[in-house]
């Protein structure tokens, strides 16, 4: 019981924004893709959350 109290409680937990953006990196489809992600992350137009 106590480790699905603690899985619970992982899924709850938030990934660096550094994990973040390279996810978001690793799903480009092609190059291009790619590139235009890496200057969207550049830009701080991706995974700076403020709140």
């Amino acid at each position: 019981m106590f480790a699905r109290f603690v899985a619970f409680l992982r899924s709850f937990q938030m990934h660096p924004i550094r994990e973040v953006q390279l996810a978001y990196l690793n799903g480009a489809a092609n190059r291009v893709d790619l590139e235009n992600r890496q200057r969207q992350v550049e830009r701080g137009l991706f995974g700076h959350f403020d709140g």
